[in-house]
């Protein structure tokens, strides 16, 4: 079973994305991860917001709008189990991002999912 670990909000402001999350919604800025991406949190489930007009992870358009972040132990296990559904990815080979790796699909609406495998600290 999937387990929602994050929601990523593309933007094409961070600065005036931050400025709305955290006056008007009450966020708060947990991390910055260089100019591009930020993470925030209120309450259990954190938010990034990423500046896109490409992915600042590879140099793949990425729309605006809301990603829905799904976790995973073995991101290679789950890359082999959505080859095998065909599903249509954006990122198909794991990727390094700030807490791990990563890969992006499209769901069969062409709404964006991502499965991130977090990095033993």
């Amino acid at each position: 079973m999937s387990q929602v670990c994050v929601i990523g909000i593309y933007v094409p402001d961070l600065q005036k994305a931050i400025q709305f999350y955290t006056t008007v919604l009450g966020f708060e800025v947990h991390k910055q991860y260089g100019s591009k991406i930020v993470t925030l949190v209120h309450g259990e489930l954190p938010i990034v917001l990423e500046e896109s007009e490409v992915s600042s992870f590879n140099e793949n358009p990425i729309p605006s709008g809301v990603v829905l972040g799904l976790k995973t132990e073995d991101i290679y296990q789950t890359v082999n189990r959505l080859r095998e559904h065909n599903v249509d990815f954006i990122v198909e080979q794991p990727a390094d991002c700030p807490p791990g790796k990563y890969i992006s699909f499209r769901d069969p609406f062409g709404n964006v999912l991502e499965y991130l495998q977090f990095m033993k600290e």
